[in-house]
Formats: structure tokens, C-alpha cells, sequence
């Protein structure tokens, strides 16, 4: 494309606010509320578990906002296709349990390499066959036993925090029942915190943090934080992100640059990294959302995806501001929204981890040696989890590749 059609292609753009509706825009805000709730309070999680700063807090939080809000931009608007940006719901859960082993400057090479990988694999056109290496099953048994025990706290934090607890989920499941345009996850998190605001004193006085300033920081390479993080957060993001997002967008009839979306996933998740964030990519269920026919005429659902990243930087740019309301929430409320965050998710993954029956061996190994949260040779359970699940997959069970593809089409 030369330089003259790609200045009229942006000038275009800047008049294409006429495109807005009432539906892109619900769907856009859907998906904003989507990315910003569940996903900011397992960074809260996952930062407390690592005993991090309230700055460093804030920077990854800065970082996984803005630069994926950005994205989210830059996108829809390029390529005039819903697709969101945001970071990884399910790489972040993933981190909750890993932040404890490395500093966070240690995380910070890990996830700067992760985007390389993601980078790479864009580049040279092998996302399909990357995903077929490992079985989607083990990828998904994997990540069932990580988040297995935010789903407990889940239902302890409802019992601890009764009244807030209860009609949140008598509200999730009355819109579940409904099936309004609201997804039951947001009117659950919405109608909890106006409760919780009512009968919980919220100070955050002693919290509130002075002007921010988002600064590079310098990553620390090391090859057990490469091994341990890098891999899994990368499988996670191709899996369970990008995956979803361009079956998503596929199933909608769009015309889907599917490298050029893996490899810009790899550049921003770079830049996310250097500022402390774990990625910057294409957020799957985001995409979903606005992608959807709900979303209004095919043609204009690609501002709904603009909205959502207007919301994400928005929230990215103002965090400083923010993280220190979010972190005075009682902590059973945060379990409470990660939960619901991480509910579809994890009914998705227990599904699919044994929707095979040639395969629930690899799956159950895979499942409880990511649950153990074991480490051996300084080598943490969900690489344990994935090498162990492929090899009984592959060699013992057997699995034939054309059972696992059909699987795979019936699962989606």
C-alpha cells in the first residue's frame, strides 16, 4: 500500500465517529467493564502475592491498559474489524500463582521474551500448527488446576462476605436466567459493589498515592523465569485469547489478518513489558462481545471495539488514581470478582480438558500437577503440566491427530 493511500485510508478514519450506534457502543462498554474488573483485581492478587510495590502495582497495571487500550484503537480502526485489545484474563490468573517465585524485574524479562515468542509466531505463519503441538486439552487442563483455587475462595469469600456475596449471585443468576444484552458477570460485579458501597466503609485515606509516572523499567533474563513464565503466558495468550478472538471474528464473516493480529499481539506485548506489564494483545472475549450480531450491522461493530479501547486507556491513564480505591475493596470482595471473572472461563477449560475420552488420562495428569503447584529442578508445576499432559497424549494414549481436530471443530 503506498504512502498516499495509507494517509487517505487515515484520513478516512477521522470521520468515521458517523459509524457510531447505541449498539456498538453497549457492546464496546460491555467489553471494556469486562477487561477493566476481573482482570485489574487478579493483578491486585498477584501483586500482593509477589509483595510489590504500590508503584510497581501501578505501573503494570499502567502498562497492560494503555498499551492494550492502544491497540484496541489502532486495530479496528486500521483494519475496520472488531477487534479489541486489551491483556490476558487467563495469563494473568496464571501469574497469581508465579509472582511469588521471581522478582519483578525477573517477570519483566519473562514477559518481554513471552512477546518475542508471540512476535515470532505471527511472523513466520505458524500459529496453527504452534496450537496443535500442544493438545488444546492439556492447555486447558492446565489452566483449570491454575485457577482452580480462586474458584474455592470463591465460595468462601461469598460465605465471609454473606449479604454482598448472596445477591451478587442471585444476580448472576437471574440475568443467566433473563439473557439480557447484559452479561451476567457485569450485572453480578455491578450490583455487588453498589451493595458493598452501602453497607461497607470504604477509606482510603491512608492509601492514596501521589502523581504518577510511568517509567521503563530493566528486565532481568534468567532461563528458569523464561521456562517458567515465558511459555505457559505465551500458550495462554495464542490459546486462550487470540484463539478464541480469531475463531470469534471467523464465525462472523470477517476477513481476518490473522498473523499481522498475532504478530502486533508479540510488538505491543514487547512495549507492555518494558513498562511492566505481562502483554498487550487481542483480548478474545472482548472480541467476542463485539463481534457478536448484537453488536449492530457487521459493517460498524468495529466501533464498539474502539469504544472498548477508549475505556481501557482511559482507566490505564487514571490508575494511579484508581488502584488505590481498588485496593481498600475488602479482600473478600475481590475473590468475590474474581470469581465471576474466571467462572466461564473455568467451566470452559474443565469442559474441554476431557470432551475427548481418547485423552482424559493426559488431561486428569495435566489438571492435578498444575493444582499441586509443585516445582521441581526450580521448574514450576504448569511447565510440568504441559510437557507431562503432551507426552502421556502423544505416546501412551495415542491420540490420533484427525480425532483431536474434529474434537477441537465440535468444541467451537
Amino acid at each position: 500500500m503506498s504512502l498516499i493511500q495509507e494517509k487517505g485510508k487515515w484520513r478516512r478514519n477521522i470521520f468515521l465517529l458517523r459509524d457510531l450506534n447505541n449498539k456498538n457502543i453497549a457492546a464496546g462498554t460491555v467489553a471494556g467493564i469486562f477487561v477493566i474488573t476481573g482482570p485489574s483485581a487478579l493483578i491486585l492478587e498477584a501483586s500482593s502475592n509477589g509483595n510489590f510495590s504500590a508503584a510497581q502495582t501501578i505501573l503494570w497495571i499502567f502498562a497492560v491498559y494503555v498499551i492494550g487500550g492502544i491497540l484496541g484503537i489502532f486495530l479496528p480502526l486500521y483494519y475496520r474489524i472488531p477487534i479489541v485489545g486489551g491483556h490476558t484474563l487467563t495469563g494473568t490468573a496464571f501469574l497469581a500463582t508465579m509472582t511469588s517465585q521471581f522478582s519483578f524485574n525477573e517477570l519483566i524479562g519473562a514477559y518481554i521474551v513471552s512477546g518475542i515468542f508471540i512476535l515470532v509466531v505471527g511472523s513466520l505463519s505458524i500459529f496453527s500448527r504452534l496450537v496443535k503441538l500442544v493438545p488444546r486439552e492439556v492447555i486447558s487442563a492446565m489452566l483449570a488446576g491454575m485457577i482452580m483455587k480462586y474458584m474455592v475462595n470463591f465460595i468462601i469469600s461469598i460465605t465471609q462476605l454473606l449479604l454482598v456475596g448472596a445477591i451478587s449471585l442471585i444476580t448472576f443468576f437471574v440475568f443467566s436466567k433473563w439473557r439480557t444484552k447484559i452479561p451476567p458477570v457485569i450485572a453480578a460485579i455491578v450490583i455487588g459493589t453498589i451493595v458493598l458501597s452501602l453497607t461497607y466503609p470504604i477509606n482510603i485515606g491512608d492509601i492514596v498515592l501521589g502523581k504518577f509516572l510511568p517509567q521503563i523499567q530493566k528486565p532481568n533474563f534468567n532461563t528458569i523465569s523464561i521456562l517458567s513464565v515465558s511459555i505457559p503466558l505465551a500458550l495462554l495468550i495464542l490459546s486462550n485469547d487470540v484463539a478464541v478472538g480469531v475463531g470469534a471474528l471467523e464465525q462472523n464473516q470477517y476477513r481476518t489478518p490473522i498473523n499481522r493480529i498475532v504478530s502486533l499481539s508479540g510488538v505491543f506485548s514487547v512495549i507492555s513489558g518494558f513498562f511492566g506489564g505481562q502483554s498487550a494483545n487481542i483480548a478474545g472475549m472482548a472480541t467476542v462481545i463485539c463481534s457478536d450480531e448484537e453488536a449492530g450491522p457487521k459493517e460498524k461493530r468495529y466501533m464498539g471495539a474502539v469504544v472498548a479501547g477508549v475505556l481501557l486507556l482511559t482507566f490505564g491513564l487514571f490508575s494511579w488514581k484508581l488502584v488505590p480505591f481498588i485496593q481498600a475493596l475488602p479482600k473478600e470482595f475481590i475473590s468475590i470478582i474474581v470469581g465471576f471473572s474466571l467462572l466461564g472461563v473455568f467451566g470452559k477449560s474443565i469442559h474441554e480438558s476431557f470432551s475427548n475420552p481418547s485423552m482424559k488420562t493426559s488431561a486428569t495428569f495435566a489438571l492435578i500437577i498444575s493444582l499441586s503447584n509443585i516445582t521441581i529442578l526450580n521448574i514450576s508445576s504448569p511447565i510440568w503440566s504441559l510437557l507431562i499432559g503432551t507426552l502421556i497424549a502423544r505416546y501412551i494414549e495415542k491420540d490420533p491427530m484427525g480425532k483431536r481436530e474434529n474434537n477441537r471443530k465440535r468444541t467451537v
